[in-house]
């Protein structure tokens, strides 16, 4: 199966149609298909780990921790293009995020998610859920993507929305009926 990361320039604005056209690099250097999280519903959230709105690690492993049992996950990918916030190199962001807050959830190899290096994977979020008034860019870290067990985007949440304000929203995307086939 051919892969949006496979595309060559232009070709790169192929419609994917799901999470699980894509895949990324683990924080290891390991190349991931997504679709290993069929069935699963996602929170996707660009973070850095020198941001004012860095302390929302502990709230994204709270619901991580809450609801992993129930086919929920975080994957979170380091990005330093706000602020250079997050300058340091894959061995210090895991061990930031494991001494800092016990992070358990997939961090995914530093990214960039707007601009024309921006990964596929952020051109698609961004084009299925734009943000205030329509924007599609991503404004800050820790802008925050919720996907269904379909692997569609559900909602965007800004930079400001603290994980424990959409609860009920992952509550409600666990609890949904698959689609009939």
């Amino acid at each position: 199966m051919v892969k949006y990361t496979d595309l060559p320039g232009p070709e790169k604005q192929s419609p994917m149609t799901t999470l699980h056209s894509f895949s990324a690099k683990s924080l290891q250097g390991e190349n991931v298909d997504l679709s290993r999280y069929t069935n699963q519903v996602l929170l996707i959230v660009n973070v850095a780990s020198e941001c004012g709105f860095t302390p929302q690690y502990a709230g994204l492993e709270a619901l991580h921790r809450s609801y992993q049992d129930r086919g929920f996950s975080v994957l979170a990918f380091p990005c330093n293009q706000f602020g250079r916030q997050e300058p340091g190199s894959p061995e210090q962001i895991a061990a930031f995020c494991s001494a800092n807050y016990g992070i358990s959830f997939p961090l995914f190899e530093k990214i960039e998610v707007n601009g024309p290096q921006a990964h596929p994977l952020y051109g698609w979020l961004k084009n299925e859920k734009a943000g205030v008034l329509g924007s599609q860019a991503i404004k800050w870290n820790f802008t925050k993507f919720l996907l269904g067990r379909d692997g569609r985007v559900i909602k965007r949440y800004g930079p400001a929305t603290k994980p424990e304000a959409f609860r009920a929203d992952i509550e409600k995307a666990l609890d949904a009926k698959p689609a009939s086939a």
